[in-house]
């Protein structure tokens, strides 16, 4: 095994089950078979929903684990349903449970739905989970020590090691050498005794059943090497056994004694039955050689209590934890003197030398009394029937207690040796005999003992329920009368049924050879019957059995109720019924187990016939009486009737007839009083029995029924905790459902309200481009004005000019001031033009930047609007963005080509304007302020065609092939070649 961190245990959680049919007579039971081992829940009612509520744990360590894994061996799960009348065990279905899938952390529990369904109507499933847990178990011990921390222990030796000491055999001088022989050379006596034990029962769980056959349970221990038992006992309630002392002698000194027991500290006991171990105690043995202990010469150290037995792990499991006052104690003394002759005893060792002391464990009693008996006799051995089904007390009683006084048993007629036959002796004063007719039984003959248990009927095929009973006869045995199990039980198909009052004892005395010849000869013929109430009773089949089959088998050795050697023979076997009528096929199979004991010779015995043939027989033995001859001339005197010999004769009979009468009465009442007598014993023996388990149940349903409140308790509060935890998250489901479509609200209002400005935006921008626009149509117009006016101060100029070439000078001179001031108004009238023309210049560049700004803000917002809804729209915003973009694109090339033929037929009419300088001047920073705004544009356009185009072939959907990411491919191309063009003609002018 491994160490105590790999020390895991596999748990089957069996909780519930649906989808049952409910059937009120009838109990559900899950068992569960892993590598072997066998586990069962309790009983529950057959109900729709069966409530189990029980842990299954199998304890292994890892590296078995990983082998169950390599193996991939199952865990299986059989259900039966129980009838409560009849304790028939039908099979519902079973679940095989993978082991690979069980894992350290817990797991939660599901449905699994059961194979092989019994109920195909229903799909019954069972609510399972597997896990591992790791074994971090405590001993429950209260008097075990913890481990000792180390101490310096003090050898006067000097490189001796107090881990390598070791107990030594020497079988020569017998004793055990501890430590090197030329310095440790002091005797010492060791010594164990076993003196009682109270309360055994506690260590065997009431679900548990010990082999039906008489259970041998003793103690056993390991002294320096040498195993120890004491002598077997058969009773758990009431253990009578004598206490018996086992003794070792040591060869060693103080020191290296007192190193040896610090090294070697404890001494364990344990309770035996066959090869298993029910429970175990622990002793320290550190306080046999303490360093006070300076005294161990002149009087013994022993150690003596009452230790408490601690079941092992597996059944630790099943056992409910029992008060202080029942817990299952072992009276234990260990004692250690000094032994201080010279010569040492030579013995055997191995044997351990074993002496029963009756004394108590007190510190008052110092002395040993004289051993009354071996420990090697066996308990006499007593025939018995295997114990009836009756009730749970009952079987819990028999599975712990050997049954002392069996029930009677079927005799043979004619062949039995009676017991209790009296042996009449021949009185040598009187004429009057004592012993009758005798037949002799010849001093060859064997006394056998021949039982038969019929166990169980299973397999039937008869077609409808049956009720069972079986009948046989065998007048070999000295009966011929048949022999029936009774009451009759019902059978049906695929069910294994146990047959009740099946089992039967003979006792006969024959001669081996001719038992062998008759077994081989003679088969047992066991008839199988349907009773029916209504009908006739019905012979279905035969079963043949060859009793000779159990004379091959091994005999076993045991010791008869005299001490004397018995041999004991068991075979056990299935045989088929062959159906009575019509073809043989087999109707039903029969498990049975036949058991014969040899008790050896029977000593020649003389048995009286009968009482009354004895006296018959006594009077006619009796030699006659010849009356005295008479002389013949005598007169012949006729005798009184009462002095005739055959009044006296007959007298005499009547008087020992009512002696006999007498003492037949009288020994019938002694024997009655002694029967009544044994019978109040076993009665208060059983009145304790009966107690002593209603103690251990009530303790049992004490702590079960504490668990089952706790459960509830756990139950409730976590039912508690579920339903406000579903409150919690229906809560938490309407909030979040709550916020989703708030925040789904709030960003379709957003949505609409971004819109909604976009287009108030667009709206503004287009209201102020038509102010722009009639604003440059009414400077046109007072340019147009501006420039008739001039044309007609021209031709008035030109006309004076004309004139003043034949006029005075007085009229050339008032011509000079009117034009003069007709010049200054001109020249305000063309201020006031050039600075509305730089004011209409100022803010078409304004709007351009405006416009501008716009563009930027709107794509701004569209790749915002384009993030938030990614995730759910991308598909759908990326083909709408495209379309939408494609549409405005084309607007504002419609726009641009607007305002660049507007600007062109604007530089054409400034450039035919007077002022040629000044509108020249004034179209180039238009042309340049449009070329570098439509550029900028362009760029702008151009990054945010690449980056859609980007990130729609990054999300894997898209690729070069998609319309799509086609028609921005075509898009980016159009946009680098009008690129091109207005960097060409920007080269140009």
């Amino acid at each position: 095994m491994g160490s105590k961190s790999d020390q895991l245990l596999i748990v089957v959680s069996v909780l519930e089950g649906r989808y049952f049919p409910k059937r009120p007579k009838h109990k559900l039971v899950v068992e569960a078979k892993f590598d072997g081992e066998h586990l069962a829940t309790d009983p529950v009612d057959h109900t729709d929903q069966p409530e189990f509520a029980t842990e299954l744990a199998w304890e292994l360590d890892r590296k078995a684990l990983h082998q169950h894994r390599l193996q991939r061996t199952p865990i299986k799960l059989q259900c039966f349903a129980l009838d409560s009348l009849t304790s028939a065990k039908e099979t519902v279905g079973y679940i095989v449970l993978d082991l690979r899938a069980a894992q350290e952390k817990k797991q939660p529990p599901k449905w699994y739905p059961l194979l092989s369904n019994k109920y195909p109507k229903f799909k019954s499933e069972l609510q399972l989970s597997v896990t591992l847990e790791t074994d971090t178990k405590t001993s429950v011990d209260g008097f075990k020590a913890k481990e000792a921390p180390p101490r310096d222990i003090t050898i006067p030796l000097p490189g001796l090691d107090p881990k390598n000491l070791v107990a030594v055999l020497n079988k020569e001088e017998g004793y055990h050498q501890i430590g090197p022989a030329e310095y440790c050379r002091d005797y010492f006596i060791l010594s164990v005794t076993v003196a009682f034990a109270t309360q055994l029962e506690q260590l065997i769980p009431t679900t548990v059943k010990l082999p039906e056959q008489q259970p041998e349970f003793f103690f056993y221990y390991s002294l320096l090497g040498n195993d120890v038992t004491n002598e077997p006992f058969t009773d758990l309630i009431n253990p009578n056994f004598e206490p018996e002392r086992a003794s070792v002698r040591i060869r060693s000194s103080i020191e290296v004694l007192r190193a040896y027991f610090l090294t070697h500290s404890k001494l364990q006991i344990h309770l035996c039955c066959g090869d298993q171990s029910l429970g175990s105690t622990e002793i320290l043995l550190t306080g046999l050689v303490k360093k006070g202990n300076v005294d161990i010469g002149q009087q013994p150290v022993a150690i003596e209590g009452a230790f408490i037995l601690v079941p092992p792990n597996r059944a630790r499991q099943k056992l409910p934890h029992v008060p202080l006052d029942m817990a299952p104690t072992l009276g234990v003394s260990v004692a250690l003197q000094k032994d201080n002759v010279s010569q040492p005893i030579v013995q055997g060792i191995t044997k351990a030398e074993r002496e029963k002391a009756k004394k108590a464990l007190s510190p008052a009693h110092d002395q040993e009394r004289s051993p009354e008996q071996s420990s090697y006799n066996a308990p006499p051995q007593t025939h018995h029937s295997p114990p009836t089904k009756e009730d749970a007390t009952e079987s819990e009683v028999e599975s712990i207690q050997y049954d002392k006084n069996p029930k009677p048993q079927k005799k043979a007629l004619n062949t039995r040796v009676p017991a209790t036959q009296p042996h009449h002796a021949t009185g040598s004063g009187t004429s009057e005999p004592t012993t009758g007719q005798k037949i002799a039984v010849p001093a060859v003959s064997h006394h056998f003992c021949f039982s038969l248990d019929l166990r169980s009927v299973h397999n039937m095929d008869a077609g409808f329920p049956v009720n069972c009973i079986l009948r046989y006869s065998y007048p070999f045995f000295g009966s011929a009368a048949p022999i029936m199990t009774s009451p009759p039980v019902e059978v049906k198909k695929n069910l294994e049924v146990f047959l009740p009052q099946s089992y039967c004892a003979f006792d006969f005395a024959t001669m081996p050879h001719q038992l062998q010849d008759t077994f081989f000869r003679l088969p047992l013929l066991i008839e199988l019957w349907h009773k029916d109430k209504m009908a006739k009773d019905l012979l279905l089949g035969v079963a043949r059995l060859q009793l000779s089959n159990v004379l091959s088998m091994e005999k076993t050795r045991f010791l008869g109720a005299k001490g004397e050697q018995c041999w004991r023979q068991i075979f056990s076997e299935t045989v088929p019924f062959t159906a009575a009528q019509g073809p043989s096929n087999k109707v039903a199979e029969l498990s049975y187990t036949i058991t014969l004991e040899d008790y050896g010779l029977v000593k020649m015995h003389e048995i009286l016939v009968s009482d009354s043939s004895q006296c018959l027989g006594a009077d006619a033995d009796e030699p006659p009486q010849i009356p005295p001859l008479q002389p013949v001339n005598a007169p012949q005197v006729q005798p009184e009737p009462r002095e005739t010999l055959e009044y006296k004769a007959a007298l005499e009979l009547e008087m020992w007839k009512e002696m006999q009468e007498d003492l037949f009465e009288n020994q019938l009442k002694k024997k009655e009083l002694a029967h009544m007598q044994a019978l109040a014993e076993e009665w208060r023996k059983r009145d304790r029995e009966r107690e002593a388990l209603v103690k251990k149940k009530v303790a049992e349903y004490t702590v079960l029924e504490e668990q089952l409140q706790k459960t509830l308790t756990d139950l409730e509060k976590r039912e508690k905790q579920l339903v406000s935890a579903e409150t919690e998250l229906q809560r938490l489901k309407r909030e979040l459902q709550a916020e989703h479509e708030r925040n789904l609200q709030e960003l379709q209002d957003t949505m609409r309200r971004v819109k909604d400005e976009c287009a108030h935006q667009v709206e503004l921008e287009k209201s102020r481009v038509r102010q722009l626009e009639e604003n440059k149509i009414h400077l046109q117009q007072q340019i147009y004005e501006a420039e008739n006016k001039y044309k007609g101060l021209e031709k008035e100029f030109q006309q004076y000019k004309d004139q003043q070439s034949s006029k005075p000078e007085i009229r050339l001179q008032s011509e000079i001031n009117i034009l003069t001031l007709e010049k200054g108004d001109l020249e305000r009238k063309l201020e006031s033009a050039t600075k509305s023309k730089l004011h209409y210049k100022q803010q078409w560049a304004r709007a351009l930047k405006e416009l501008a700004r716009l563009k930027q803000r709107e794509q701004e917002n569209a790749m915002a609007r384009l993030k938030k809804q990614q995730q759910e729209l991308e598909h759908m915003r990326l083909r709408y963005l495209a379309a939408e973009e494609k549409e405005l694109g084309k607007t504002q090339r419609q726009e641009l080509e607007d305002i660049r033929n507007e600007l062109n037929r604007l530089k054409q009419q400034e450039d035919k304007k007077h002022f040629p300088d000044s509108q020249e001047d004034f179209g180039s920073q238009l042309q340049s302020a449009h070329t570098q705004q439509v550029n900028e544009s362009l760029d702008d356009y151009l990054a945010r065609l690449i980056e859609e185009r980007d990130t729609l072939l990054r999300t894997g959907v898209y690729n070069h092939e998609d319309h799509i990411v086609s028609e921005l491919d075509r898009q980016i191309s159009e946009v680098l070649a009008k690129r091109s063009s207005s960097t060409d003609q920007k080269t140009k002018n």
